[in-house]
């Protein structure tokens, strides 16, 4: 069985975020960390493949830089790691991003994509959905449990307080929630390991079936209007009543927010 996940390295919120003067993120300034939810489904993918025996390939999209993540990957226990690299595929949106990894995978081998629910940079969980729409595969989105049956997936999706359990045939694309394990640790012997490993890199070259008026910033059809590192609050509003009168307040306020 052959895995392939799409891996993101994404914005260290702790540490603040830039942006560049067109609205977009300056990754490039910024310190950074495997998106989350990504990790999860990497956590998903390495199981499978201690269970079955599976080869586990990470994808990313980025700048050279991403390279560090797909060295964290390898490092916990992934095959292979290809990082798609190109200055025409900057400041693209999702459609745009789904289209270049789409482009990308066409290149490889695989029987499950697994991705992360959605980025902490953007959290739109658009990502996943439509990379499978490009492949023309099922997909299976809020993962919390992932499980292989013979040529089928069988997958426990969030829903609400239960969950759904699904199967779909193989070639699937899972989206994984971050919640759903307790991704691993790298090892001593896989950070060695990792540092000497070859990474494959892809540029607009390598990718199959997309247009070039898909890629990038100029194939994006969403732009960002405004972007803004914190969000600001007003005032509030203070008022000094005694408990009765403050209890009916408290009431008809959530009554005017349709609270309840």
């Amino acid at each position: 069985m052959k895995i392939v996940v799409c891996i993101k390295q994404v914005p260290d919120t702790k540490g603040g975020v830039k942006f560049n003067p067109d609205g977009t993120l300056d990754r490039a300034a910024m310190m950074t960390i495997m998106n989350p939810d990504d990790k999860a489904g990497l956590e998903a993918a390495l199981r499978l493949k201690d269970q079955y025996g599976a080869e586990v390939t990470v994808i990313t999209m980025g700048l050279p830089k991403a390279e560090d993540v797909l060295r964290e990957a390898l490092a916990m226990g992934a095959d292979k790691a290809v990082l798609v690299t190109d200055r025409v595929l900057g400041g693209a949106d999702t459609w745009a991003t789904s289209q270049t990894l789409a482009g990308a995978i066409r290149n490889l081998e695989y029987d499950l994509i697994i991705t992360g629910r959605q980025a902490i940079d953007g959290d739109t969980a658009q990502v996943g959905p439509q990379i499978s729409e490009h492949l023309n595969i099922p997909v299976i989105s809020y993962a919390q449990d992932i499980k292989i049956e013979g040529n089928n997936v069988i997958v426990q999706r969030q829903y609400d307080d239960r969950y759904h359990v699904l199967k779909a045939q193989m070639p699937c694309l899972v989206t994984a929630l971050g919640e759903m394990n307790e991704p691993r640790y790298m090892t001593p012997g896989g950070i060695f390991d990792a540092c000497e490993a070859e990474i494959t890199v892809w540029g607009r070259a390598n990718l199959v079936d997309v247009e070039d008026s898909n890629l990038g910033l100029k194939g994006s059809p969403t732009q960002i209007a405004k972007a803004s590192d914190k969000v600001r609050k007003g005032a509030g509003e203070v008022v000094t009543l005694d408990p009765t009168d403050a209890a009916s307040y408290i009431v008809g306020k959530m009554k005017e927010k349709h609270i309840i």
